[in-house]
């Protein structure tokens, strides 16, 4: 489905690419997807990049139910009891609209942490970006807190964007530098 022109079915919330804006997408509008990784999709319009959230899928036509179904690595992990490697996988799970590797992957999560507080497990994540200026940065650290929280074994999620130390291109793990052809 990637890189074929769509119609919206109805008007949809879309969050602009790099200002990180909130836009409406009227129905009818013509997009074509460039990524749809991590149950998000950035599409192409006449005037630039949005990304399209998880709920408003179905105004490009997509059904997501049958994804919802797959028991994931994530899953997995819970199974076994590693809450920590579940919540690994989680983040695993959260894409930059604009670069197709994950942000475990590009080195932006420094920290991660889960901390047994009056009997509620809670997750505290500090990640960077890759350009402190963003506009992108409170929504991908939204979409980090989403998927951990999506987790029945944790109760509360934190998602903190720091810039020290300053990211660069060698805190990419060699997966990542693969998937964008570094190697």
């Amino acid at each position: 489905m990637a890189h074929e022109e769509i119609e919206l079915t109805r008007d949809v919330e879309a969050i602009q690419i790099p200002s990180g804006d909130t836009i409406s997408l009227p129905a009818g509008t013509r997009v074509m997807i460039t990524q749809a990784l991590g149950g998000t999709y950035t599409v192409a319009t006449q005037s630039g990049l949005a990304r399209i959230k998880p709920e408003n899928v179905d105004a490009l036509g997509i059904d997501l139910d049958a994804e919802k179904d797959k028991k994931g690595a994530a899953q997995e992990a819970v199974d076994r009891g590693d809450i920590q490697g579940a919540v690994w996988e989680q983040l695993k799970q959260v894409y930059d609209p604009e670069i197709p590797v994950n942000i475990v992957d590009l080195g932006l999560v420094y920290d991660c942490q889960i901390l047994e507080e009056e009997g509620q497990r809670n997750v505290e994540v500090k990640m960077t970006l890759t350009a402190p200026g963003c506009g992108m940065g409170p929504t991908i650290a939204a979409d980090a807190q989403s998927k951990i929280l999506m987790l029945d074994a944790i109760d509360n999620a934190r998602v903190d964007l720091v810039w020290d130390p300053v990211w660069n291109q060698d805190m990419i793990s060699e997966e990542g530098k693969m998937k964008l052809g570094m190697v």
